[in-house]
């Protein structure tokens, strides 16, 4: 093929008016050089200056799509992390793509960004606290090992002492008779009592629970507790719900109360309460 003869003014605009219009149409270069029977890129690029290609032209970008959202959701009012979030972009490309935008108003106030900054700063020395809570008390549970007969004799009368029932100079009632709410503090109650020789079968139990709670499954929870079947126990005492308590041990954790009761218990009364008198005489006096 002969190169290509520089044509007049106006035969170049004519030139040029046609392939602008087959581009309009869509048509590649290519197509538009066989259809006007040009050789010469270089001419081609000349009658097409300025003319954009076609959009089926252009090579997608796979971030057009996140570009285009990122937009929304600034102008939507986000800020730049948590657009960062939304899409699982940089924070630098978030800036590239809105930076042109409007900032968008504060959502908050200064007084509730300043509560909201508080409540962070809480929730971190919270964690802090929980993580040195927990290490205080594993340290101490190392601490205790393993119990002698002597010691767990002594924790027995205290803890009775404290959480039991106990006679009183104007009501005579010497009765055995242990509530508590904690699996752990009935635990060592039993095993103080198995040390003390006192056989199972003189034991009673009784859950007492609010009649609001799921009373079987409290009544099912005592049973595994102590190691007996659920009808062992004796009939369950409902507590009846004051309306205007606001009560907090409430849920699926609340369980309620097991009483432990020792039939034929007033001889072992008596001798825990001459038990913790000799405590409280042996304690040191303070100086």
């Amino acid at each position: 093929m002969t190169p290509d003869v520089p044509a007049p003014a106006a035969h170049h605009e004519e030139l040029r008016d046609r392939a602008v219009a087959l581009r309009r149409q869509g048509l590649s270069r290519r197509r538009i050089r066989d259809h006007l029977k040009i050789g010469n890129n270089d001419l081609l690029n000349r009658l097409l200056r300025g003319e954009p290609p076609p959009d089926w032209t252009r090579r997608p970008n796979a971030k057009d799509a996140q570009r285009t959202r990122a937009r929304e959701l600034r102008r939507a009012g986000l800020t730049y992390d948590e657009i960062e979030l939304e899409l699982g972009v940089s924070k630098g490309s978030v800036s590239l793509w809105v930076r042109d935008l409007p900032k968008p108003p504060p959502r908050r106030d200064r007084q509730e960004q300043a509560r909201l900054a508080a409540t962070k700063r809480w929730e971190h020395e919270a964690a802090l606290r929980e993580t040195e809570r927990r290490r205080t008390t594993a340290a101490a549970h190392d601490e205790i090992g393993e119990l002698t007969d002597r010691e767990l004799f002594l924790i027995g009368v205290g803890l009775y002492w404290s959480e039991g029932a106990k006679s009183k100079p104007y009501r005579r009632r010497e009765r055995v008779v242990f509530v508590n709410s904690d699996p752990g503090m009935i635990k060592v109650f039993l095993a103080w009592l198995d040390l003390l020789g006192v056989a199972r079968d003189r034991l009673r139990f009784t859950v007492m629970i609010h009649e609001y709670a799921e009373v079987a499954t409290a009544e099912e929870f005592w049973a595994r507790e102590v190691g007996i079947d659920r009808h062992q126990l004796l009939k369950t005492t409902l507590k009846k719900h004051n309306p205007k308590t606001v009560r907090k041990n409430t849920g699926e954790n609340y369980r309620g109360c097991l009483t432990v009761g020792v039939l034929q218990g007033a001889d072992l009364y008596r001798r825990i309460e001459g038990w913790w008198c000799g405590i409280v005489g042996a304690a040191p006096r303070p100086d």
